[in-house]
């Protein structure tokens, strides 16, 4: 019998499959039903919302709607290509749709960003972002993006507004390679410098900004919150491959929940203390959650993050609870010092174009 069901409910609908089974004749309506058809229908509504209401006490919980959005202005990560070499959609894609049918959501895939509207974000319940660059231009330049339409800066202020509103909204990766605050577009010094009250309000939000990236490596993430949903699922040795990103502007009310041990990694970008890599915040009435893991196929297909995204949808939907206080002073008391920026090689010039052999 389902939990938390009316005891005699279930057993009711079999005893009366029973019946109508043995008794065909019974199946004819009774005669005040078929002259009042409004009654008829009102005793089904209340039927199904009787088993609708059974199922969810049993614990299947309400199904949500949740917004993945994809858009890439800047560089366009395989794992959300809708084709990538071998035709196939990127690796997120199954992964994402998987979670949906696990956790009962209902997932929107779009990389159009002409569409964020308030009457459109007002279906969803969260955000998912895997995105970057300023997605209110179609791409950022000649040959970065995919080209897709962009959101108008109305849209991306219906954005932060829903979300300060109380919408959920989770980041994944790139989606703090988003919206760069002023100065920040190019791989320039301004990279490696704190912004301040300057940083734009799309990072306020999310809460840091990406600054760069070195070789994929192994790296350990340290937990700072065990009892957040999902980390049970990470161990105390996990360090898996993966491009990892260098971050600044970190919000001081952030709650961290895995820190990254910057001292065997590799790399200008890793010089300098652990720093926050996975996160949680409230902006407005609206939960935030970040991780910076989702680049590698390798990943998207591990257990342990899996759970650590799934962990975060369902706080940001709002189906956990979880203390969130603000902890980064105190996991990642340093994670306001920088690495001190580094040029990019110079890039190879272009080969001389092959002399043409004069005719005899």
């Amino acid at each position: 019998m389902e939990a938390g069901c009316p005891p005699n409910l279930f057993a009711g609908f079999e005893t009366a499959s029973s019946f109508f089974a043995s008794n065909p004749a019974s199946l004819r309506l009774p005669i005040t039903l078929m002259k009042s058809p409004r009654r008829f229908l009102g005793l089904i509504v209340l039927g199904l919302l009787a088993i609708t209401a059974c199922a969810q006490a049993a614990g299947e919980p309400a199904r949500k709607k949740v917004l993945f959005f994809t858009k890439s202005s800047g560089f366009e990560h395989d794992a959300i290509k809708l084709a990538m070499k071998d035709g196939q959609p990127g690796y997120a894609y199954a992964v994402i749709k998987e979670l949906g049918e696990k956790k009962h959501i209902d997932f929107t895939f779009s990389k159009d960003g002409s569409l964020f509207t308030p009457e459109y974000l007002a279906q969803f319940d969260a955000f998912l972002f895997y995105t970057t660059g300023d997605l209110t231009l179609a791409r950022n330049d000649a040959v970065s993006g995919d080209n897709t339409p962009p959101m108008t800066a109305a849209g991306k202020e219906a954005l932060l507004q829903a979300i300060r509103h109380g919408k959920g909204f989770v980041g994944v990766h790139s989606a703090t390679d988003t919206f760069h605050s002023p100065g920040n577009k190019d791989h320039s010094p301004a990279r490696n410098l704190d912004d301040g009250d300057k940083a734009d309000p799309y990072v306020k939000m999310i809460g840091a900004e990406f600054i760069k990236h070195d070789a994929q490596q192994k790296a350990r993430q340290l937990v700072a919150d065990a009892k957040f949903p999902g980390i049970s699922a990470v161990p105390a040795d996990f360090a898996p491959n993966e491009e990892w990103y260098s971050l600044k502007d970190f919000a001081a009310d952030m709650h961290v929940i895995l820190v990254q041990d910057t001292s065997t990694m590799t790399g200008p970008s890793y010089a300098r203390p652990a720093f926050p890599s996975t996160w949680a915040r409230m902006h407005g009435q609206g939960r935030v959650f970040y991780t910076s893991m989702g680049h590698r196929e390798d990943i998207w297909t591990n257990p342990v993050f899996q759970a650590v995204l799934g962990g975060g949808l369902d706080w940001a939907l709002r189906r956990v609870e979880a203390d969130v206080t603000p902890n980064l002073a105190k996991v990642a008391p340093q994670a306001g010092v920088l690495p001190v920026f580094v040029a990019p090689p110079p890039k190879p010039a272009a080969p001389a174009p092959a002399a043409t052999p004069v005719k005899p």
